[in-house]
């Protein structure tokens, strides 16, 4: 096996334009990394809050959704021995909101579900814009 040969010593004394170039090219090369660097803590920043929230939507919509019917199966199914307690019960299923409005926007089970699959994909896009930018910098 054959070892390379030593780079020579002259060569790194001698003034070349390989290392005019280089020194135009390493102020790019700030700019190129610090637009990356801005990037990457973008994109991993959207990342991180998406995949904070993505489950919380996810769990409220899917048991806002599932709330009025379970109560209702319960109010509903076998037989009720005291009219009063499913009184009650078909109170507090009907007392469960359909949505609700914050101001001017409007929240649903739905919606939230809907918002959770969302921020999901919003988490999957900030993941690979984040591993393009750190593969760039």
């Amino acid at each position: 096996m054959e070892v390379p040969p030593r780079p020579s010593l002259s060569r790194l004394a001698q003034a070349s334009e390989d290392r005019e170039t280089r020194q135009h090219s390493s102020g790019f090369g700030v700019i190129r990394t610090t637009f990356w660097a801005i990037c990457y803590f973008a994109f991993y920043f959207a990342q991180q809050v998406a995949e904070v929230l993505a489950p919380l939507c996810l769990v409220i919509g899917i048991g806002w959704m599932a709330l009025p019917h379970a109560l209702s199966a319960i109010t509903t199914g076998g037989v009720a021995s005291d009219p009063q307690a499913q009184d009650v019960m078909n109170h507090v299923v009907g007392s469960i909101p359909s949505h609700l409005a914050i101001g001017s926007h409007v929240m649903t089970a739905g919606g939230l579900i809907f918002d959770g699959f969302l921020l999901m994909a919003i988490a999957a896009f900030g993941a690979t814009i984040s591993a393009v930018a750190a593969r760039n910098m």
